[in-house]
């Protein structure tokens, strides 16, 4: 088999040898060459950048649910924060019935009656302060846990950190429940 010669880059007619053989462009023409916007700002390029973003997000998104420790925000972070992470939702607080019961309490204030208006105000602050002993409880409970597992090594304000999170629904707390209910934490 017989190899084929490469074409001629240049045209047939062009002279071959040394220089260039055509003429130097002007000072304006270089410069029209060489300018480019400084942003590829294209319809495409918004699109796909706006796709990835939102693709970003989506995965940051599922990895705080999931409790990835690098998807986390720094106040969850932490060996400690997820003990007493578990150490919450492992368990029944008071608190995570607050929210619906402040609703149904919402709800009775349209009965034209003061008298159950006023029981059903009274029964939430009695419930709001079981609510409050609670989280003390719970607070207590945690920072003590901890002390037991890591000394004097433990993080400054991981009781609050607790009790917020035994306020909030299950449902609706994030890093999402890793335990179950009664599977606490060694």
């Amino acid at each position: 088999m017989a190899k084929t010669p490469p074409a001629p880059e240049t045209a047939p007619d062009a002279p071959s040898g040394p220089g260039k053989h055509r003429p130097t462009p002007s000072r304006a023409e270089q410069e029209a060459a060489r300018k480019r916007p400084l942003v590829a700002d294209t319809k495409e390029a918004r699109q796909r950048a706006k796709a990835d973003l939102a693709s970003q997000r989506e995965k940051a998104r599922i990895g705080m649910a999931n409790g990835e420790e690098k998807y986390l925000p720094v106040r969850d972070k932490g060996p400690q924060r997820k003990f007493a992470r578990d150490f919450v939702d492992a368990g029944w607080h008071a608190g995570e019935l607050l929210m619906p019961l402040m609703l149904l309490v919402i709800l009775v204030t349209l009965v034209q009656n003061a008298a159950i208006q006023f029981y059903a105000f009274v029964g939430l602050w009695i419930y709001i302060l079981f609510v409050i002993g609670d989280m003390i409880i719970t607070s207590h409970r945690v920072k003590k846990a901890a002390k037991e597992k890591w000394g004097d090594r433990t993080e400054k304000g991981l009781g609050w950190y607790a009790a917020m999170r035994s306020v909030q629904m299950r449902f609706m707390r994030l890093p999402k429940p890793q335990v179950k209910r009664g599977q606490h934490p060694a």
